[in-house]
């Protein structure tokens, strides 16, 4: 109640509608699988490493590589099958995709994480490193100089004399404490481009607590004369990830103390360029050094980095075929760890934290080898929606199966949470052009970033309520084998949806259904259609938490809901003339009781009638004769 203490004129806001539910995305995909660069976990890197969201197949190229096959050590030359389900993904109709990338080295002491040395005279080794373990990580890095035209300005009655360095400045914004000067005397010719640096005319500015310059030669103090040149130094730095790809950085100092220091541009964690693939690895500050001659460490880095002739980072490497055992570098993941919060989950796990999925899959959890390992693979990424009940796994079959090894495969579950697409679909490699006259190489790939792409074009055109079924498949050349209508006769009553090619009417999905032997639960839009509702009321009715428990909050609670399930029944979600026959909402002392009120539970009853899809479209003919009149 508000307090009314004092005569006057009290002005309140009150609410006189109920609350609104605002409906949850239901399009957004979560990927697990191996790539060839990106944010991953490895031992010695970035503990707080969480999935990337992706909105297209070229921002997935920028951040985890391309379509080029992996370099595993124990499955040579293989597909990234998470690169082409994210590219089918994109091409079906996807539009936001969150990427969790394992990586799994091949020893202990094998990172996989590319790096080269460059030789710092009077410091510590500077290393280019690499910032994800990878083969893409073995890039070349060039140094370039980029000098200033002349900044020498005189100011004669700005500080008083003897002392002749008082009265010699810089006026640029750039050139501030640490900067990096080169001094040229005058009468010499002036170094353009990127021509190399002579320690004997580099110096570092310094400015004392009144604003005046200095400049720290190479263990001596610098004075430039009248008609001599100062040149602003700075670095360039070009990463060439591939022919297609150079990631320029410009204007960058090696001070630490400069706003563009290049350890601060190119960091390990917190880099401007959240996709930069580099970093530097260098000590500014190394414990054996001087006072003095840390002053002019930074102009022997940048001496030593332009002068380095061994630009390429080696070593980097795609690791070896992760397992399903649960540990940090598996498929699956780790939680994250409950003691320390910078060990964030990975693997499956790392994709529980974001609320937004709900749709996941595991291209590379089909082509594991080992039966065994295939079914534990899909296993979890089945219990991973099951536990978090607001998501849908599409599962891959094996490939290669016949009519017996898919059903056996798909005998294996049973679950309302998951759903199985057959078989493999066939694409023109990409990565191979083919010569002339000759055909292109073809490979199988995996549909579930296919179908995937296809949940998320049929929600967006249709609704989570229509069945993501009859939909065109893009991007392909054919299936692996042909389903005919009697091999689905035999497959679709046990929960295996089928892609078929139909004469006339393209590549399309031929099955709804998930993998379970609830009736209840049969199609994979009523199991969609619930999880949508759910989430949306969950997430819409948390401000009820700790509100009274009366007659006041239950009549809210009613409305709110009404309100949200009569926008479905208006867009054919929900079965009925009426919306008293589509569904129902009851929030009463017929849904408490005492206990339930005594013990802080509100329950509400939600019914509805989704509607079902149109599985057998039955015409049935006869003939008829109307009778004669007389």
């Amino acid at each position: 109640m508000p307090e009314y203490l004092a005569p006057g004129v009290y002005v309140e806001e009150v609410s006189f509608r109920s609350k609104s539910i605002e409906g949850v995305p239901t399009s957004t995909t979560g990927m697990v699988g191996l790539a060839h660069f990106g944010p991953t976990w490895f031992a010695g890197g970035p503990l707080a490493v969480e999935p990337r969201l992706v909105t297209s197949y070229t921002e997935f190229e920028r951040i985890y590589g391309g379509l080029e096959r992996l370099q595993v050590s124990d499955s040579r030359d293989r597909e990234c099958y998470l690169a082409h389900a994210v590219r089918a993904f994109f091409a079906n109709g996807g539009k936001r995709v969150y990427v969790a990338r394992v990586f799994s080295a091949n020893a202990v002491n094998d990172s996989g994480v590319a790096s080269v040395t460059v030789n710092v005279p009077g410091s510590d080794p500077a290393t280019w490193r690499a910032r994800w373990p990878g083969a893409m990580g073995n890039v070349h890095v060039q140094t370039l100089v980029r000098r200033s035209k002349n900044l020498a300005v005189n100011f004669p009655d700005l500080y008083p004399a003897p002392d002749p360095r008082q009265t010699w400045g810089i006026q640029a914004p750039r050139v501030r404490a640490g900067a990096l000067v080169e001094v040229i005397p005058n009468g010499d010719p002036i170094p353009l481009g990127n021509a190399p640096l002579a320690l004997g005319r580099l110096a570092v500015v310094e400015v004392d607590q009144d604003g005046r310059q200095t400049f720290r030669g190479d263990g001596a103090a610098v004075n430039p004369a009248a008609g001599d040149t100062i040149a602003l130094i700075e670095l360039q730095v070009q990463v060439r990830v591939s022919a297609d790809r150079i990631d320029v950085y410009d204007e960058l100092a090696t001070d630490p103390g400069q706003k563009r220091y290049i350890g601060r541009i190119l960091h390990p964690a917190d880099p401007e360029d959240e996709n930069a693939v580099v970093w530097l690895d260098w000590d500014p500050a190394p414990a054996a050094a001087t006072v003095d001659q840390r002053r002019f460490l930074p102009a022997r880095l940048a001496v030593a980095l332009q002068a380095n002739q061994t630009p390429r980072l080696t070593n980097g490497n795609d690791g070896r075929m992760p397992g399903v055992d649960g540990g940090r570098d598996s498929l699956e993941g780790m939680e994250a760890h409950p003691d320390h919060v910078e060990l964030k989950a990975t693997g499956i796990f790392a994709l529980d934290e974001i609320d937004d999925i709900a749709i996941v899959a595991m291209p590379d959890g089909a082509t594991l080898e080992d039966p065994d390992a295939r079914f534990v693979a899909m296993s979890r990424l089945i219990q991973h929606c099951e536990q978090l009940h607001y998501r849908i796994a599409v599962v891959d079959g094996p490939l290669n199966s016949s009519m017996t090894e898919i059903r056996e495969f798909r005998g294996k579950f049973d679950s309302k949470y998951g759903a199985l697409y057959h078989p493999w679909i066939e694409i023109l490699d990409p990565n191979e052009r083919a010569a002339q006259g000759a055909p292109q190489r073809r490979i199988l790939l995996p549909p579930s970033g296919f179908v995937a792409g296809i949940y998320a074009r049929s929600d967006i055109e249709r609704g989570v309520h229509k069945a993501p079924a009859n939909e065109v498949v893009q991007g392909l050349t054919r299936f692996e084998i042909n389903i005919n209508k009697g091999r689905q006769d035999v497959l679709n009553p046990e929960g295996i949806n089928a892609l078929r090619f139909f004469e006339g009417r393209g590549n399309r999905v031929w099955g709804a259904r998930c993998m379970t032997s609830d009736p209840e639960w049969k199609y994979v839009n009523v199991r969609r259609l619930f999880i949508f509702v759910g989430h949306s009321i969950d997430k819409g009715s948390q401000w009820a938490v700790f509100e009274p428990n009366g007659p006041r909050l239950w009549a809210n609670i009613r409305r709110m809901v009404e309100d949200f399930l009569l926008v479905l029944w208006r867009d054919g979600a929900l079965l009925g003339d009426k919306p008293e026959d589509a569904y129902f909402v009851r929030c009463d002392r017929t849904t408490m009781t005492q206990n339930d009120l005594d013990n802080g539970r509100m329950i509400c009853l939600i019914g509805m009638a989704p509607v079902k899809p149109a599985e057998f479209v039955i015409f049935r003919v006869g003939q008829w004769t109307a009778d004669s009149k007389a």
